[in-house]
């Protein structure tokens, strides 16, 4: 049966459609797993989302997708992410890279191990350790998949847990620039979407309340892209979502994070509409596809970006050091 670690990937399900002379009659569909509760679970098919009761469900099973994506494609939105996310303490190890940012998000405190190390496996690893324990951090080092899997065997052997699967969304711009911006008549649906260069005290502490705490180097990461918009959604006086664009990967890629909406004006369509404007915006530039990082069990956002035609591209492990 299928688990919250399987939203967001490739599934079959046989359901129970009738009872034909005493025998069930099945119905197979498959799609990709946008939502999994105790009595439903939903689908994103050819022909358009699918609710399925799970007392109809016979079987149901994770599915290879379609097509793996290329190692270049990985490693190329690899690289625009990390330029959209940038620690202000860097290494390298041959073409892998080390990043720092005073422990402010497993993103930026963790090795990318993409390339040639230039040395064997074992030695890089021991090198990453080394590299972390001089600045007095934990060593961590993220694995994007499949591409990384021989690193991940390496860090299985070696006794390395995994923080829960988060998955690389996206989608083309012209997508989700085609998306109603409209959110609900009234209240704060109605509230203006504004973009700027640089994020408002109250951004700042809505980032700070999600990512716990906001260091020095925490502002170096927000700040420090050349190309960056961050949105304001105001509803008498007081912010109430906000989110941050970069473009990245030679003018291709607009990067879309923390996308967040106080509780009090959510189910309002306002991620939608922030997501929206900052999607016309990167087109606006010459962008031309979108990427996010969502973690896995975070079932209510990767409702709400399957929804809005992203899709998964790859996933990675955020792998840690035993103490």
């Amino acid at each position: 049966m299928l688990r919250q670690q399987d939203v967001g990937h490739r599934i079959v399900v046989r359901r129970i459609v009738g009872i034909r002379e005493g025998r069930p009659q099945f119905s197979d569909a498959l799609g990709e797993l946008v939502e999994l509760s105790e009595t439903h679970l939903t689908l994103a098919t050819a022909q358009g989302q699918l609710r399925v009761p799970v007392a109809q469900v016979h079987r149901a099973k994770r599915v290879p997708p379609t097509r793996r994506p290329t190692a270049a494609s990985v490693v190329a939105l690899e690289r625009a992410a990390d330029e959209a996310w940038p620690a202000p303490t860097r290494g390298r190890l041959g073409d892998w890279l080390l990043r720092s940012a005073e422990g402010w998000t497993g993103r930026a405190n963790s090795a990318l191990p993409i390339g040639d190390p230039d040395r064997p496996l074992a030695a890089a690893v021991d090198a990453v350790e080394r590299w972390y324990a001089d600045l007095g951090q934990p060593a961590l080092i993220n694995t994007p998949l499949p591409l990384a899997a021989p690193v991940g065997a390496e860090l299985d052997a070696r006794g390395w847990s995994a923080r829960p699967p988060t998955l690389v969304q996206t989608a083309p711009l012209a997508v989700l620039t085609s998306t109603p911006a409209n959110g609900q008549a009234g209240g704060w649906g109605d509230a203006n979407v504004e973009l700027d260069t640089a994020p408002s005290d109250e951004w700042l502490a809505i980032a700070a309340g999600r990512k716990g705490g906001l260091p020095d180097a925490a502002r170096h990461v927000l700040t420090a892209v050349d190309r960056v918009r961050f949105a304001h959604v105001y509803a008498d006086s007081a912010l109430v979502a906000v989110g941050r664009g970069t473009v990245t990967g030679q003018g291709r890629w607009l990067g879309l994070s923390l996308i967040e909406v106080l509780p009090a004006a959510r189910r309002q369509g306002l991620a939608r509409r922030v997501i929206h404007e900052l999607a016309t915006w990167g087109a606006s530039g010459g962008a031309t596809h979108a990427f996010l990082q969502v973690e896995q069990r975070n079932t209510a956002a990767v409702t709400l970006y399957q929804r809005l035609g992203l899709v998964t591209h790859h996933t990675y492990l955020t792998r840690v050091a035993p103490d």
